[in-house]
């Protein structure tokens, strides 16, 4: 019978890290792999129109540019954050909400385990700020109302039950034609880019 200690809980990276999931060092993440991880990760299950995945690399580009357009005077630390809102998937995958909600407590230890690990080795507070982890969801919401209807198949009032109404947000100021992931992978790490080099860093 295997005993914890002979249970692989780490990740080998394309980059040569080896990041364990149970402890995540900072030191362990490479803005690299999360570009390529994240642009390999389907939302939706797959389950989007187009020739290819939907990626997170790609709906995280347009979290940002929501949450920027919804907060014209964020930070560029605000506007980092937003952009690695689901970055912990590039590790742990993209489970959708009513499978997150199956599993419970566990998933949630790890991917907040991940997204602290993550803060820490960009120079963001390992925790969110409410106010601003508020902010982000809602354009995450938003986000994820134009991916159900123009990619998933969901109908507008399907929609508007699971997501409510997009304001001041059209489909039109968004990517929403799912990309090859080589090219999602270098849009997602040119704004990681550009928002490092707003900051300073």
């Amino acid at each position: 019978m295997a005993t914890e200690k002979d249970v692989r809980a780490w990740q080998r990276m394309l980059s040569g890290r080896r990041l364990d999931l149970l402890d995540p060092s900072p030191l362990d993440v490479e803005l690299i792999d999360i570009a390529h991880g994240l642009a390999r990760v389907a939302r939706w299950n797959g389950q989007t129109r187009g020739a290819h995945a939907f990626s997170v690399a790609q709906h995280s580009l347009c979290v940002e540019a929501i949450f920027h357009r919804q907060n014209r005077n964020a930070s560029a630390d605000e506007l980092l954050t937003a952009l690695l809102h689901d970055a912990p998937e590039y590790v742990i995958g993209d489970m959708i909400s009513p499978f997150k909600a199956v599993v419970g407590g566990g998933y949630k230890v790890v991917e907040k385990r991940l997204e602290s690990a993550i803060h820490i080795a960009f120079g963001l507070p390992a925790e969110t700020p409410r106010s601003l982890k508020t902010a982000i969801k809602k354009a995450d919401t938003v986000s994820a109302f134009f991916e159900a209807t123009v990619l998933a198949g969901f109908t507008s009032e399907e929609a508007r039950k699971f997501f409510g109404q997009p304001r001041d947000i059209t489909a039109d100021m968004l990517i929403l034609d799912p990309l090859p992931a080589m090219e999602a992978q270098a849009l997602f790490a040119a704004r990681f880019e550009a928002i490092c080099a707003m900051r300073g860093k």
